[in-house]
């Protein structure tokens, strides 16, 4: 009976297995969910890379909605702009050339506790003369 349902030109062959052409995102996506966690830890560590020593305050912090400009003043008075090293006379223009927001945009200056006040205070005042008035004092907060 099975010949006549399929005819002889049938028997004896086998059925091929049809190819699974989809792509099993199942891993794809443990990948990039790991790879998500990584970045979130390690994204708070990069975020400068100058060792400072921050006085310590009880300040709030400020809401930021997007990454700041980072400038700071180490004890030797050396001015770094994000992880770079500049001249104060070289601060401004490269600060006008980055600046995404124009002269609206939030500037964090990071002034060593150990250090003087004054290369800190001469950073600011250029900054504040150069048009940027969105500027913020960076300190750690005190632990108990």
């Amino acid at each position: 009976m099975s010949s006549a349902r399929y005819g002889r030109s049938h028997r004896g062959r086998r059925r091929r297995r049809e190819l699974n052409s989809r792509i099993n995102v199942t891993p794809l996506v443990d990948v990039m969910l790991v790879l998500l966690i990584v970045f979130m830890i390690a994204a708070p560590l990069l975020s400068v890379g100058v060792p400072i020593e921050l006085p310590k305050t009880d300040a709030k912090s400020l809401p930021s909605p997007q990454e700041p400009i980072t400038i700071s003043v180490d004890k030797d008075g050396l001015i770094y702009l994000q992880e770079t090293e500049i001249t104060l006379e070289e601060l401004t223009p490269k600060l006008v050339a980055i600046s995404k927001n124009g002269y609206e945009e939030r500037i964090y200056l990071r002034g060593d506790e150990n250090g003087n006040y004054g290369p800190v205070m001469k950073v600011m005042a250029a900054v504040n003369a150069a048009g940027f008035t969105n500027i913020g004092l960076v300190t750690d907060p005190i632990s108990k």
